[in-house]
């Protein structure tokens, strides 16, 4: 009843009704978004599009459908309206200019505009539903991993393997989503699982440890350990053999010990003259820092970035080194560090 009283008082034009019907969904929407645009700031432009949308459409909103699944409605095609913008993407960053060449990448990455994403706001976004038909678990659904496998989808499956498999919404209700047909999706459906389980297999036979136990934490700690004191052999001890070293929004990534222990030496801590301090946070249910450069002369470390780890048994599978100097801010990082002491502490 208190739902119907809202809906009618929504429609009548009552915004305070309308927050009231939709805020509810504000924060699984945005992972939706998210996960269909693969940056947290097209997912939040996306969602006040989509709130936009349906308060503009409210009165003439008859309830044929949940309030939940008419704003996925809205939500996802507006995604796919931003995704057929061909301008949308902006071209792979060039190394900056600091006077160093970064050894030879082991290939050139495809998901450059890739976005962490706030362990924070996932703790409000219950969005992964438990029916049968939801294939894939809900810490493999926010994963690195599989955001940056389900980019490379063309829109549509994505937005059908996302509907389906993740948010567990039903044939019928997807095809009304997406206006077309329920065998359009089902075979939509089809070959996004086999174009995705092509790029996933691997990562899904992982086994990352439980967040906060006591594995990961010795991982995490190791490796903060290493990376302050620029210590390249610790490093690639932590590492699978065949683990990578990604940096979006740069398109260079190396794999393999060699490759990321020729990167870190002659670039990441050039030969001992660059120092760093990590901060923990989480991302993506995964282990994160922010990640902060120290200016030896004035004795301030400022915000450089942010690594992700992802975590196989005991050992890193890929360290994800995303770079902005504004991104430890959307974590509730600080801009900068500045030493206590003249021994180093902070």
């Amino acid at each position: 009843m208190v739902a119907d009283e809202l809906l009618a008082r929504a429609r009548a034009g009552d915004g305070v009704a309308f927050g009231e019907l939709t805020e509810p969904y504000r924060r699984e929407l945005q992972l939706h978004c998210y996960r269909m645009m693969g940056t947290v700031s097209d997912a939040e432009d996306l969602v006040q599009e989509t709130l936009l949308s349906a308060w503009r459409s409210m009165e003439g909103f008859r309830g044929n459908a949940s309030v939940r699944t008419w704003l996925y409605r809205i939500a996802t095609n507006r995604c796919l309206n931003a995704l057929r913008d061909a301008e949308r993407r902006p071209p792979p960053a060039a190394p900056p200019s600091s006077g160093f060449q970064p050894p030879e990448p082991s290939r050139v990455g495809e998901v450059m505009w890739l976005e962490p994403y706030p362990d924070l706001l996932l703790s409000r976004a219950g969005d992964v539903a438990s029916e049968p038909e939801a294939r894939i678990e809900s810490r493999e659904s926010i994963s690195l991993a599989f955001i940056k496998a389900v980019q490379t989808l063309p829109p549509r499956q994505r937005a059908i393997l996302v509907l389906r498999d993740v948010l567990a919404f039903r044939g019928p209700e997807v095809a009304g989503m997406l206006s077309t047909t329920e065998n359009a999706v089902a075979s939509g459906l089809k070959r996004a699982r086999a174009t995705l389980g092509a790029r996933t297999g691997a990562e899904r036979a992982h086994r990352p440890p439980l967040p906060g136990s006591g594995t990961e934490q010795r991982a995490a700690a190791a490796f903060v350990a290493a990376f302050e004191n620029g210590d390249v052999p610790a490093l690639i001890s932590l590492l699978t053999d065949d683990a990578w070293l990604t940096m979006p929004p740069l398109p260079l990534e190396y794999q393999g010990h060699a490759a990321i222990a020729a990167f870190f030496t002659q670039s990441g801590f050039r030969d001992g003259r660059r120092s760093f301090r990590l901060i923990p946070t989480r991302a993506n249910g995964q282990p994160a820092f922010g990640r902060y450069e120290l200016d030896p002369q004035t004795g301030i470390a400022r915000a450089h970035g942010l690594t992700v780890l992802s975590i196989d048994g005991e050992k890193i599978t890929e360290v994800a080194s995303f770079l902005g100097t504004n991104l430890p801010a959307r974590f509730g990082l600080p801009a900068s560090l500045r030493l206590r002491t003249s021994t180093g502490a902070w």
